[in-house]
């Protein structure tokens, strides 16, 4: 008897362990779904132009991760009425629609990296499924990649910015495209940038390449990047290869709205207008000047609001008509004036001064005078000779000139009412305290330009976040850079094409690329005490196009 409870107790015990779910320490599953069958015939030729759904059968439970995203449909099927699964699992896929398909036609249903196993997330890559409702399936290509084309490609993240949905897009080449329209083709671009557009038929194309922000496969002219071809491509052979360069794109003027500034009104508009004419609608407000560079989105109006009575108690409506190149309208401010906002200026830089440098203090408003008579700068407690000036190319800044020396600390004094904007000077003294550094921790560089372009350009030093950290605006065939911080650069030419005086974005609604762009094909580092000396021809393989 208590041999048998024993034998009891043992088999209970083995039967306890038996049933434990899941092996400890296994291998992981790293293999992908595997597709199986359709509910379309193996040859994928001659489907009906009824057909309504697609269901895809795989060997295990699957899911579709971010389906808005990563499904993408050629040409675009609009009245998707279903698509599973959804959130759990399944092992098949099903889309559902209610357009009737075209004749003659290949589709492609590109589901990118969407496809995962539904427990570990194990991707089936690139996977594509085709169909034709003609009597073969197409079979061209056209393949590539997409750069960006304001950042040089061995910069972090200058080739694609993986964050962004980068799309290429083909659409049938007529007299009447809506580009308002999805593309006939279209795909997505993978995180190198590489991209490929499969199963292409024959036909006179346009194409164009775009950061879809908001995911509608429609390009959004003035809010997202974009490359383009103006010739049409005849598309007969399949072709590889190509380069697809992305440009900041002109917004279209608007205005967007007026707000309370210090100092006045500002207005803002988008699109950059070349020259905005703004004429106070106000009996009260008759004294005011009105400050915008061209190609700028802000207006400042500017006022003394104590002097005219203008939202000293509570707010009043201000209303101003506009001319914003040919853009006319009303704008309408309910302005209070803020007892707080005053003209200030400040050091916004750094307080150690690199060598043969100006001392640059900056303010708020723009400056119209500066009375320097009464200023003070003084070099370890001795008086320092100096000079001081309103910069000519920004009238916000203040321009210092000394024979200052290295290893030595400045002082610069600013009694209050000597700086001056339109209806104010500076209410109280300032006191500008800085170093001036060795010039052994700073470097230089020469670079020697072959062809250069014909309009004056911008040459600019951008640091490894893309940040522009020097520039100069000149037509020189040398430029030297002195004075540079240690560290990694790419160079970037940005030519001023039609001599406005800005760097224009491209327009494609009027078909119009970029200004150039040039990028210098490595990275530059300035070492202390080093200076670089770099041949560059713009007419060699190095010159970046703006398309391909």
């Amino acid at each position: 008897m208590k041999n048998g409870f024993f034998l009891l107790i043992f088999t209970l015990l083995l039967w306890s362990c038996a049933r434990v779910g899941s092996p400890v320490g296994g291998a992981k599953d790293t293999i992908a779904p595997k597709f199986l069958s359709a509910n379309i015939d193996s040859t994928r030729v001659r489907v009906p132009l009824s057909l309504k759904e697609l269901r895809l059968n795989f060997d295990e439970y699957v899911n579709i991760r971010e389906v808005s995203k990563n499904l993408i449909i050629s040409p675009p099927i609009t009245k998707i009425k279903k698509i599973l699964p959804s959130n759990l699992g399944n092992k098949y896929i099903l889309i559902q629609w209610e357009d009737e398909l075209q004749p003659n036609t290949t589709y492609n249903f590109n589901f990118g990296n969407a496809i995962v196993d539904l427990n570990e997330g194990n991707v089936l890559p690139y996977f594509n499924y085709v169909f034709s409702t003609g009597e073969k399936l197409d079979d061209l290509y056209i393949s590539g990649d997409v750069v960006a084309g304001l950042m040089n490609e061995t910069a972090p993240n200058g080739n694609i910015d993986s964050k962004k949905n980068y799309v290429v897009g083909l659409y049938k080449d007529s007299d009447s495209i809506d580009y308002r329209q999805k593309p006939n083709y279209i795909t997505k671009a993978d995180p190198d940038g590489y991209f490929e557009m499969n199963y292409l038929s024959p036909g006179a194309y346009r194409i164009l390449a775009f950061n879809d922000e908001n995911q509608n496969s429609i390009f959004d002219q003035g809010k997202e990047d974009v490359a383009f071809i103006k010739e049409k491509i005849n598309l007969n052979k399949s072709i590889s290869g190509m380069k697809l360069r992305l440009f900041p794109t002109k917004k279209r003027i608007n205005f967007l709205e007026g707000k309370e500034a210090p100092g006045g009104v500002l207005l803002l508009f988008e699109g950059k207008p070349n020259l905005v004419q703004v004429t106070s609608q106000n009996e009260k407000l008759t004294d005011y000047k009105v400050t915008h560079k061209p190609k700028s989105d802000s207006v400042r109006i500017w006022f003394d609001a104590a002097k005219q009575n203008i939202g000293q108690a509570q707010s009043e409506n201000l209303k101003f008509a506009y001319k914003a190149d040919t853009l006319k309208g009303t704008a309408s401010v309910y302005y209070r004036m803020n007892p707080k906002n005053e003209l200030t200026i400040a050091n916004t830089g750094s307080n150690l001064l690199a060598p043969n440098n100006d001392f640059v203090i900056t303010a708020n408003y723009p400056l119209t005078t500066i009375n320097t008579e009464k200023w003070v700068m003084k070099a370890d407690s001795t008086q320092v000779d100096f000079s001081a000036k309103i910069s000519e190319s920004d009238d916000y800044k203040i321009r210092v000139s000394a024979n200052f020396q290295s290893g030595k600390k400045y002082k610069l004094i600013v009694p209050k009412g000597t700086v001056s904007s339109y209806y104010q000077n500076i209410a109280k003294s300032y006191q500008f305290n800085f170093d001036v550094d060795k010039s052994e921790n700073y470097g230089s560089l020469v670079v020697n330009i072959q062809n250069k372009p014909s309009a004056k350009f911008w040459l600019q030093l951008l640091d490894e976040k893309g940040d522009v950290h020097y520039s100069r605006f000149t037509d020189a065939t040398s430029v030297k850079f002195t004075e540079l911080k240690p560290g990694r650069y790419t160079v970037r030419i940005l030519v001023d094409n039609n001599g406005d005086g800005v760097w224009n974005e491209a327009d494609f609604g009027t078909q119009t690329y970029a200004e150039e762009v040039y990028l210098f094909p490595k990275t530059i580092e300035v070492r202390p005490l080093w200076e670089n000396v770099e041949s560059w021809d713009l007419n060699s393989e190095n010159k970046e196009k703006n398309v391909k």
